[in-house]
C-alpha cells in the first residue's frame, strides 16, 4: 500500500497545484482578497502532500519492495541502508520527485513566512510557483511515474550504479535541487512583481533571502560534488568541464549575478530591470541543467534518463515557462518605473561590471556546453574540453576578481577614481609583491596560474579592508558574510591556480617491495590482498608513504568489483597534508607480478574546497544578518507605534 499512498498523494498535490494556480489567477484579476486568503493554505497542504509522496518512495526503497519497478531497476536487498535511502533519488524518477517535493515545500514556506510583500503580489507569486509545480507534477505522473508496479515481482533488484554508492549521494543531489528550487522561487517573485507592476525594494527584500539560500545551496552542492568526483572517479581531477558539471555551474553564475543585483535593488532602489531579467535567466539555467541531465542526450554518471520523450517534455516546459516569462517581461518592463541612477565610478557601477563579466562567463560556458550537442544533431561529432573553457573564461574570471576586490571599497552612487586607487593601495601592493615573489621563488609556470595566485593574494587583502576602521562588535553580520565569501573566493582561486601549476603525476608498474617517487613523497608497494565488503569484493594495495625523513604512513587504494550491476571501480586513497594531497590509485596487474600505480601530488588542492565552504558560510551569515536586522527594525517600529499610541491615549 505504500506505493499507492505515494501515488495518491502525488495526484492530490497536482490537483492542489492546479487549484492554487486558478485561485491565484482569479484573485489577482478581480482583486478579490477573500479568494487570495485561500491561496496560502492550499500551497502549504500541497507541499505536505509532496513530502508524503517522497517519504513513501523512500520507504519502498528501504523495504526493498521489489514489486515497484523503480526499486528493481535501482536497488538490491544486499545494499547498505544508506544507499537504499539515498538510492530513492539516485535515479531519474526519484530525483524528479525530490525536485518537486522541495519545490512544494518551498512554496509552502513562502505562503507561511512571507509578510513583507503586498498581498496581491504575493498571491501572483504563489500562482507562478503553482504553475511551475503543476508542470513537473504532470511530467512525473504522465511520463516518469516513480510508483509504477510490476506484474511479477523478481526475487531481487539490479542494484544502484556503484559510482553512486557513496555517502555523497545522500547530500549532493538534495543541496543542488534546493538551490535550483530557490531560483524557481526567485523566478516566481519576479513574475508576481511583473504581473502586479510591483518591482521595487519591497519585492527585492522579499526575494533576497531565497536568492541567498539558493546560492548557498548551489555553492555547497557544487563544492561537495567536486570533491566527490575527485576522490570517487579515480582520475585525480576536481573539475573537468563535463556538460553535467556545467549544468550546475551555469545556474550558480546566474545566481551570483542576481544576488548582487537584488542587493542593489533592496538597499538602493536601482537595477530594477536587471534584477527581474537575471531572475528569469537564473531559473532558465536551472531548467536547462535539468534538460541536460534528464533528456537522455548525455551519457554521464549524473544523467539518469535515456528516454528522449522525457527530454521533449522538459523542453516544452522550459519553452512555456521561460518563453512566457520573457513575453511578460517585454510587455511589462516598460511600465516599471526606473530606479535610482548612479555614476559609473560607484559601488553600483562595480556591481554592474560584475554582472556583465559573470554574464560573459555564463555565455561562454553555455556555448561550450551546447555547441557539441547541436553539432552532433547536425551529424558532426566534436568535443569542447577544458582548454577551451580555461582559455576563454580564465582571463575574464581574473578581470572579475579585480572588480570584486575594488567593489566593496567604492562608495554608493558616486566616487572618484583617485580615492578608489588610494583605498586599493594595499591590495595592489600585495598583488604586485606576490607576483614578484612567485617569479623569483618558483620561476615561470604559466601566465594564468601566476596571475591567479597573485590576484588571490590581493583579493584576500581587499576582502578584509571594509572591516578596517569599523567597530567590529557593532558591524552587521551580513558585512562579515560578504567579507568571508569574498575571502573564500580568494582561497579557492589560490588552490585552483596552485594545483593546476604544480601538480605532479606518475604512472608506474611496480612489484611488491619496489618504490616510486612523486612530489615530496616516496611510495612503496608493500602488498596486495583481497577484501570483502557489504556488496562488493576488492583487491587492496598496501602502500607505505614517506615524506623526506618523516614518519611513514600507509594508504590502501582498492580496485572494487560489484556484482549488481557488474562493475569495476577504482577507489582512491588520499593522504592530506597542510600543503596538499598525495592521491593514489591501484590499477591492473600485468600478469608478471607488477601492479599499475597512478600517483599524484597536488599542492594546495584542499584550498579549493575549503574556500568553497567559506563562500557558503559567508552566504549563510548574510542570510542570518539580514534576518536579524529586519527583526530589529520591526521591533523598533513596533516600539515606536506603542509609544505613539500611549502618547495619544495620554493626550486624550
Amino acid at each position: 500500500m505504500t506505493a499507492e499512498i505515494g501515488l495518491i498523494a502525488l495526484w492530490l498535490a497536482a490537483a492542489l497545484a492546479a487549484m492554487q494556480l486558478a485561485l491565484a489567477a482569479i484573485a489577482v484579476r478581480r482583486g478579490d482578497d477573500v479568494i487570495a486568503t485561500a491561496v496560502r493554505p492550499v500551497a502549504v497542504v500541497q507541499g505536505g502532500l509532496a513530502l508524503l509522496a517522497m517519504a513513501a518512495l523512500v520507504r519502498v526503497f528501504l523495504l526493498s519492495d521489489m514489486s515497484v519497478a523503480l526499486v528493481v531497476a535501482n536497488s538490491h536487498s544486499a545494499k547498505p541502508w544508506l544507499y537504499k535511502f539515498a538510492g530513492a533519488w539516485g535515479n531519474h524518477e526519484g530525483s524528479m520527485l525530490l525536485w518537486v517535493t522541495i519545490l512544494g515545500l518551498a512554496g509552502g514556506a513562502v505562503a507561511l513566512l512571507e509578510r513583507r510583500l503586498a498581498e496581491r503580489t504575493l498571491t501572483a507569486t504563489l500562482g507562478a510557483q503553482a504553475a511551475i509545480a503543476l508542470g513537473f507534477y504532470a511530467f512525473l505522473l504522465f511520463s516518469s511515474n516513480p510508483f509504477a508496479r510490476l506484474g511479477d515481482a523478481p526475487p531481487d533488484g539490479q542494484g544502484l550504479n556503484p559510482l553512486l554508492q557513496d555517502p555523497g549521494l545522500a547530500f549532493h543531489p538534495p543541496t543542488l535541487y534546493a538551490g535550483y528550487v530557490g531560483l524557481s522561487v526567485a523566478f516566481s517573485f519576479a513574475v508576481g512583481a511583473l504581473v502586479t507592476r510591483d518591482v521595487g525594494p519591497a519585492f527585492a527584500r522579499a526575494m533576497r533571502p531565497w536568492v541567498l539560500a539558493a546560492w548557498v545551496f548551489l555553492t555547497v552542492g557544487i563544492t561537495a560534488g567536486s570533491y566527490w568526483a575527485y576522490y570517487e572517479l579515480g582520475w585525480g581531477g576536481w573539475w573537468f568541464w563535463d556538460p553535467v558539471e556545467n549544468a550546475s555551474l551555469m545556474p550558480w553564475l546566474a545566481a551570483t549575478a542576481l544576488l548582487h543585483s537584488v542587493s542593489v535593488l533592496a538597499t538602493r532602489d536601482g537595477l530594477r530591470a536587471w534584477t527581474v531579467m537575471l531572475a528569469v535567466i537564473a531559473f532558465s539555467m536551472s531548467m536547462l541543467g535539468t534538460f541536460l541531465v534528464r533528456s537522455g542526450i548525455l551519457t554521464s554518471v549524473h544523467a539518469f534518463a535515456v528516454d528522449p520523450e522525457r527530454g521533449t517534455f522538459i523542453l516544452i516546459l522550459l519553452a512555456i515557462y521561460i518563453g512566457g516569462a520573457l513575453a511578460l517581461f517585454a510587455a511589462r518592463i516598460g511600465l516599471v518605473r526606473a530606479g535610482n541612477t548612479f555614476e559609473l565610478v560607484s559601488r553600483e557601477g562595480s556591481l554592474v561590471a560584475n554582472n556583465l563579466l559573470l554574464s560573459v562567463i555564463l555565455g561562454i560556458v553555455l556555448i561550450g556546453t551546447f555547441y557539441p550537442i547541436f553539432a552532433a544533431a547536425m551529424g558532426t561529432q566534436l568535443s569542447v574540453g577544458p582548454p577551451f573553457f580555461e582559455k576563454a573564461a580564465g582571463p575574464i574570471a581574473l578581470a572579475l576578481v579585480v572588480v570584486m576586490a575594488a567593489g566593496p571599497l567604492l562608495r554608493w552612487r558616486r566616487d572618484s577614481m583617485a580615492a578608489v586607487v588610494k583605498r586599493m593601495g594595499w591590495p595592489i601592493a600585495i598583488t604586485g609583491a606576490s607576483g614578484v615573489a612567485l617569479a623569483l621563488l618558483a620561476g615561470w609556470f604559466g601566465l594564468l596560474p601566476m596571475l591567479g595566485i597573485a590576484l588571490a593574494a590581493g583579493l584576500a587583502v581587499a576582502s578584509v579592508v571594509p572591516l578596517l576602521g569599523r567597530n567590529l562588535l557593532r558591524t552587521p553580520l551580513f558585512v562579515y558574510g560578504m567579507v568571508l565569501a569574498h575571502l573564500g573566493i580568494a582561497v579557492s582561486l589560490a588552490g585552483m591556480a596552485a594545483s593546476s601549476a604544480f601538480t605532479s603525476e606518475t604512472l608506474v608498474a611496480k612489484r611488491i617491495g619496489e618504490s616510486a617517487g612523486v612530489g615530496p613523497y616516496r611510495v612503496t608497494l608493500r602488498g596486495i590482498r583481497p577484501v570483502i565488503g557489504d556488496n562488493w569484493t576488492a583487491l587492496e594495495a598496501r602502500l607505505e608513504v614517506q615524506r623526506g625523513d618523516g614518519a611513514r604512513g600507509v594508504l590502501a587504494p582498492q580496485s572494487r568489483f560489484f556484482s549488481n550491476p557488474p562493475t569495476t571501480t577504482s577507489e582512491s586513497a588520499i593522504l592530506t597534508a597542510l600543503d596538499g594531497q598525495l592521491y593514489t590509485v591501484l590499477g591492473q596487474s600485468d600478469g608478471q607480478g607488477r601492479w599499475q600505480l597512478r600517483l599524484w601530488w597536488k599542492p594546495w588542492v584542499t584550498l579549493i574546497w575549503f574556500g568553497g565552504m567559506m563562500i557558503a558560510l559567508g552566504g549563510a551569515l548574510s542570510i542570518l544578518g539580514h534576518w536579524l536586522r529586519d527583526r530589529r527594525q520591526k521591533r523598533r517600529a513596533q516600539d515606536l507605534a506603542d509609544q505613539l499610541a500611549g502618547a495619544e491615549g495620554w493626550a486624550a
